[in-house]
């Protein structure tokens, strides 16, 4: 997972980014194009597993960051590793749940709400558990930028940076680099 490490800004951008908005103009040029509207179930079948692959690249990235910079942190700042990674498996779940569920809505006539409710508190969590990555890995990278203790006040513009990926990851991304070839070279 270290490529994720290596990668420059553009490349992770295109991979994150440009690459699925390509993948939904291609489909809704494909479903506009279509003869026949049942043919559309195909698009059902390829909408989750684009999900799940964006989804696993994103989380991909956030694993690959704080798993290897963790290494790097001075000896006096403890930083819970398995937390983080438990954290970070939830949300994927989730996604794929979610992703299977609304696949299966498709095939319905009648929605289920039962299973609604169970979202919900999922739902929750999941954010809960979003938002505690992202803290980790701000945390993990100003600390190992800094070699001291930091607050979550000192972390707070990387927090939205990273929150926003898609503005942040031209400015975190190439901080990355620099971080991870110090320990390279």
């Amino acid at each position: 997972m270290k490529i994720f490490l290596t990668l420059k800004h553009w490349q992770l951008f295109a991979i994150t980014f440009g690459l699925p908005i390509i993948i939904q103009i291609l489909g809704i040029v494909f479903i506009l194009g279509m003869d026949k509207p049942d043919n559309i179930i195909l698009f059902n079948y390829l909408f989750p597993i684009l999900t799940i692959v964006f989804a696993c690249i994103y989380f991909g990235w956030f694993y690959s960051v704080g798993t290897n910079l963790h290494h790097k942190l001075p000896p006096s700042v403890k930083m819970n590793l398995v937390l983080f990674k438990s954290f970070l498996v939830f949300p994927i779940i989730y996604i794929g749940f979610i992703c299977i569920f609304i696949f299966n809505m498709s095939q319905l006539r009648e929605p289920n709400f039962m299973l609604f409710t169970l979202i919900f508190p999922l739902h929750l969590i999941s954010m809960f558990c979003v938002f505690y990555c992202l803290y980790f890995v701000t945390k993990v990278i100003k600390t190992v930028e800094r070699q001291e203790k930091v607050s979550f006040g000192d972390c707070l513009g990387d927090f939205f940076l990273i929150w926003f990926f898609f503005i942040g990851i031209w400015i975190i991304q190439p901080r990355i680099n620099a971080l991870y070839q110090k320990d390279v070279a």
